[in-house]
């Protein structure tokens, strides 16, 4: 025997049928990883909290594309990491990774480690920051901040790396 009865809080008025759930779930999915503002009706805390672990889980999969910008930032990767990524939507780990560098770089403050990932990373790909990388098939340079990496014939080498 079956009941046809609806399972948990009765939609909010206004939100009715699947498109009003589709939207609501559409505002949560934003509020929780891009920065959006919370939608009626949920609880700032339970939200705010699964925003975190989002995160947590977001940096570990960035320091696993990312392992030597992770190490260069030690204890404080978690910090610099979320400070970053909150109100961004995640565009791939690789990615994140990526623009996170780049943003580093920027600042000065991209530590020794991640720089010379960093130059091997555009020695060996192009990356505009809006497509996913592409594979260079000619020699190519790289150079962040004293670091510098050569492409060739598909492999990369760190000419210069940073001083430590």
């Amino acid at each position: 025997m079956s009941t046809n009865r609806p399972v948990g809080p009765a939609p909010p008025p206004g939100a009715a049928g699947p498109v009003g759930l589709a939207a609501r779930q559409a505002a949560l999915v934003a509020a929780l990883v891009a920065g959006a503002p919370l939608p009626a009706g949920f609880a700032t805390d339970r939200v705010d909290a699964a925003r975190r672990a989002l995160l947590r889980k977001r940096a570990g999969e960035v320091a696993r594309h990312w392992p030597l910008l992770a190490a260069g930032l030690g204890d404080a990767w978690p910090a610099t990491f979320a400070g970053w990524a909150a109100g961004r939507p995640t565009a791939g780990s690789l990615r994140d990774g990526w623009d996170l560098a780049r943003a580093l770089r920027d600042r000065g403050a991209l530590p020794t480690l991640g720089a010379e990932e960093l130059a091997a990373r555009e020695a060996a790909h192009r990356y505009d920051g809006r497509n996913p990388p592409r594979r260079r098939r000619l020699p190519a340079l790289a150079r962040s901040g004293d670091a510098v990496a050569l492409q060739l014939a598909g492999r990369v080498r760190l000419l210069r790396p940073t001083r430590r």
